[in-house]
């Protein structure tokens, strides 16, 4: 791996944000290409992180500061990309469903998403079926958040409500939280559960990969 990347990578998985910028404009400025820039050095990163939680050898902590970092690496390419009109990994819709103001493992679900290619439209917490349905066509996948029992009832709102319109097969809908099983997805027609942030983003990967 060229020097720059690797700087750029080890400066991600050490958590660094207050460094990455600058290293990402020197890339840049030395003629590195963004979309290299991206995939072998910031994303590569968060593909590590992800794996060294899953092996329990970083925890929410240390994927939260290399999350961190990944978003302010990104922050200054995002121009560039735009601009050679780099093809994102897919589009996700994120929120907390209604009732419930939880956000912590969302914004996690988030930042790792953007860390791995996606596109993520964060639409915060309190968030109703409607505000879901509206943004169906513009999105491959709706996550759906919950931390307490009584909203993650919610979440078959947000299946019933896309599906009294239509939309249902449209869209992948995966959900997550504290209280949320396997079963319980399952249950009310969801098309993937993770139970942590980091399987997140693999089990969403997967479901792109299935269209």
């Amino acid at each position: 791996m060229d020097a720059q990347l690797q700087t750029i990578y080890q400066t991600i998985l050490n958590g660094q944000h207050r460094d990455i910028s600058a290293q990402v404009e020197k890339a840049l400025q030395n003629g590195v290409s963004p979309k290299i820039i991206l995939e072998d050095g910031m994303i590569a990163a968060m593909a590590e992180v992800g794996r060294l939680f899953e092996a329990g050898e970083y925890y929410v902590p240390e994927l939260l500061i290399s999350a961190r970092a990944m978003q302010a690496g990104l922050a200054i390419i995002k121009p560039q990309l735009a601009e050679i009109q780099f093809k994102v990994t897919g589009r996700v819709a994120i929120g907390t469903v209604k009732g419930d103001l939880h956000d912590i493992g969302k914004n996690l679900v988030a930042m790792l998403l953007e860390g791995a290619g996606f596109e993520v439209l964060d639409l915060g917490v309190d968030v109703t079926p409607e505000k879901f349905v509206e943004i169906a066509d513009r999105v491959d996948v709706i996550a759906l958040s919950a931390l307490l029992t009584t909203t993650m009832l919610n979440m078959k709102g947000v299946i019933d409500a896309l599906k009294a319109v239509g939309k249902r097969d449209q869209v992948r809908v995966v959900v997550g939280g504290a209280p949320v099983t396997s079963a319980f997805a399952e249950k009310i027609g969801a098309d993937g559960y993770a139970p942590d942030a980091s399987q997140a983003v693999g089990m969403i990967k997967a479901l792109m990969k299935k269209e």
